[in-house]
């Protein structure tokens, strides 16, 4: 067996009555979203889906035959219809003529446009003439664990003939391109009652005439092969486990240390994020006898490597005797190692017009004992480029199982990782966002300034934690800034801010989620009033607790990842204009304010050596939104000015100097000034926005 994953079989989930409604272009989405809805069929972006369907001509004169086929880098479980380029089949055919062999094979994607139907704007991948060439009206191109095990085998091609027969052939490994679509012509041709291939390291292609047997097909054939290895392969995996797996506290624990260390080292050119895996594919992975020697194998499947890199970085750790603090002592070497041998790789590899070399980091860290550590731009990238190494997993655990597993030839695997057409896409991707890969930690995350704040920096390609006192509403922010970002950008932790242990807690838990920290927001905070003489102890205490102890802690543990990543730092409070302006009846908060803004200043002090930033936004009456200026609060300031409560708004609004209302928004665009680099040489400072008030003034 692969794993417990893989033993099972893949359900057959079409529902002829729903597609029978659909047409041709319709069930090609519907087979495609059922075909990447299982990670065992295809990974993320892997793969590909394709129909030949008969069109009406846009200009008239009857109908012609049209390709429908997954367009560049989308994603078959979540494609919609707009996902698929449409390319004449003739125009498709009349390339051949143009082709001038291997050599030039490249060109070829520049006429790919040409031949587009009916102005699609979606571009064509790279596979199109592999789907255009098969002579059957649907084709599904899929990356199966089981599948890449055979074709992973150093013996492939005779583990495919001996699994499936004349039914499946083989094709030895070719990169994807123009010359492998006539590869796969030839073979159908000369080979018509074949349902589907193997190709060698890469993956499986299946073919038929209609959508409902093309999709039937493609899981029969993965099931065969599943079947199979749980028959074959019943060797223990990896050669056997000859370390311990760690308890899954000790694991956490471990990747909580190691995450914020690797992340300082290898973010000094750009802030990355990272993922923690310790499920049982991993772990069997990383205990195993053979674990160094498959994982400098690297992977096989071209687009496993490029997510995954050339190899993985195997860490310096012994979970039988554990020393993390060796362990940590070593990282700067063992990384710098893996640079100078990536390095090597490129300067071997290298033709006259490569690209020049990208970023040399790994992107996958293996922790025997523990499990695996993923580092990439930003959090979706980092867990999907883990999700690819465990598919890697499981073909090296299939194909070793069996037989001899081998990698992608070094050669070969350069000349996809720097392929001129995968260079030209990425030059074409978007500029990064401004806060691309950092991680923030919201306190009070749930309340009006807390929420208005993730947002602004999750829009600007933070990942945020939102921490908060308040479950209901911390479940509901994280809920509606998932939605609108994307649930890998978000996390919520339950944070009392007086509570030392859970702020420890709340801190380490984002280490293991996200990787690191860059900015923390101590936004947590309440409001009380009172005269001095009716302002009690416990008052005085809960002020002082919350608004200044609080916001020590969570510095504290702020200062304490900072350190360890060596990579700078930002620390912005939610002050008041009341901790530079007295306010009467307000003795407790208006002195819990002031040292809060002190204790920013002593900290900006003590970090600027290492660039940690510390500075301080004062809001004033910001009552949308806000749970501070629910119940009491609202009503005591309104008793304090001897006024109703519903004119507390306009009142504020027009003592202020520049007579208008402020918003979380507001105090939000503060904070993102004052956490990206557009403040990069800003510390200790104090901005006011509360529509202008004199008193509060700084100078």
């Amino acid at each position: 067996m692969l794993d417990k994953q893989q033993g099972a079989r893949l359900a057959n989930l079409w529902d002829e009555a729903k597609a029978a409604s659909m047409s041709e272009s319709e069930r090609l989405l519907y087979r495609s979203n059922l075909l990447g809805s299982d990670k065992r069929i295809t990974n993320y972006g892997g793969g590909n889906t394709s129909a030949k369907v008969m069109e009406k001509h846009p200009l008239g004169g009857g109908t012609v035959e049209v390709l429908w086929v997954k367009g560049s880098g989308g994603d078959v479980g979540t494609i919609k219809m707009d996902g698929f380029a449409t390319l004449y089949m003739d125009k498709l055919e009349a390339l051949k003529e143009l082709y001038r062999g291997i050599e030039h094979e490249d060109e070829m994607v520049g006429y790919l446009p040409h031949c587009t139907f009916n102005l699609n704007p979606r571009a064509a991948s790279i596979d199109t003439p592999l789907h255009a060439y098969v002579p059957k009206k649907h084709v599904d191109h899929m990356h199966p664990d089981a599948i890449i095990a055979i074709a992973a085998s150093r013996n492939s091609r005779e583990l495919t003939q001996k699994i499936f027969g004349d039914d499946i052939g083989w094709l030895p490994w070719k990169r994807p391109g123009y010359e492998l679509g006539l590869w796969l012509e030839k073979f159908c041709r000369e080979n018509p009652a074949a349902r589907g291939v193997v190709l060698e390291s890469h993956g499986l292609f299946t073919w038929a005439d209609t959508a409902r047997e093309c999709y039937a097909t493609t899981i029969e054939i993965i099931n065969k092969a599943i079947a199979w290895f749980e028959a074959e392969n019943t060797a223990a995996p990896f050669g056997g486990a000859v370390k311990p797996a760690l308890p899954t506290t000790e694991r956490r624990a471990i990747a909580q240390k190691l995450m914020p260390i690797i992340r300082g080292l290898i973010g000094t050119d750009e802030k990355k994020v990272g993922h923690f895996d310790d499920s049982e594919a991993v772990l069997d992975f990383v205990i195993s006898k053979d674990l160094a020697s498959l994982a400098a194998l690297g992977t096989s499947c071209p687009d496993h490597f490029l997510r995954t890199k050339i190899r993985p970085l195997v860490v310096d750790f012994d979970p039988a005797r554990p020393n993390i603090d060796s362990t940590l002592a070593g990282l700067a070497d063992a990384i710098a190692a893996y640079r100078a041998d990536y390095a090597s790789y490129y300067e071997r590899c290298k033709h006259a017009n490569s690209p020049a070399m990208r970023d040399p980091n790994a992107v996958v860290y293996l922790v025997p004992g523990v499990g695996m550590i993923t580092f990439a731009k930003d959090k979706a990238t980092a867990r999907i480029s883990a999700e690819f190494y465990v598919n890697a997993i499981n073909v090296m655990r299939g194909a070793s199982g069996v037989s001899t597993y081998v990698g992608l030839p070094e050669q070969e695997a350069f000349d996809i990782e720097y392929w001129l057409l995968e260079e030209a896409k990425l030059q074409r991707m978007p500029k990064p966002k401004s806060l691309a890969g950092r991680i923030a930690l919201v306190t009070g995350g749930a309340g009006g300034i807390g929420k208005a704040t993730a947002n602004r920096l999750m829009a600007e390609g933070a990942c945020v934690v939102l921490a908060d006192i308040d479950g209901e509403a911390l479940a509901s922010a994280q809920a509606e800034l998932a939605g609108r970002y994307g649930k890998d950008f978000v996390r919520s932790v339950a944070m009392n801010v007086t509570d030392e242990a859970l702020v420890e807690k709340s801190f380490a838990d984002t280490l293991s989620e996200f990787g690191g920290l860059d900015i923390l927001v101590s936004n947590a905070g309440l409001a009380s009033s009172a005269p001095i003489e009716e302002t009690t102890l416990a008052l005085w205490n809960k002020n002082i607790d919350i608004l200044a102890t609080g916001y020590f802690l969570v510095s504290r543990e702020a200062f304490k990842i900072f350190r360890r990543q060596k990579a700078g730092g930002n620390v912005v409070f939610v002050a008041s204009k009341n901790g530079l302006a007295a306010s009467p009846g307000a003795a407790a908060y208006c002195t819990a304010k002031a040292a809060e803004i002190h204790l920013a200043r002593c900290l900006a002090l003590e970090g600027a050596s290492e660039q940690i930033r510390v500075n301080v936004v004062n809001p004033d009456a910001v009552l949308r939104g806000s749970k501070i200026w629910t119940g009491e609060w609202k009503e005591q300031r309104a008793a304090a000015y001897k006024m109703d409560v519903d004119d507390l708004e306009a009142h504020y609004r027009e003592r202020s100097m520049l007579k208008r209302s402020v918003f979380p928004e507001d105090i939000a665009e503060a904070i993102y000034f004052l956490a990206s680099d557009m403040s990069a040489k800003s510390t200790g400072n104090i901005i006011n926005v509360d529509a202008g008030n004199a008193q509060s003034f700084t100078r």
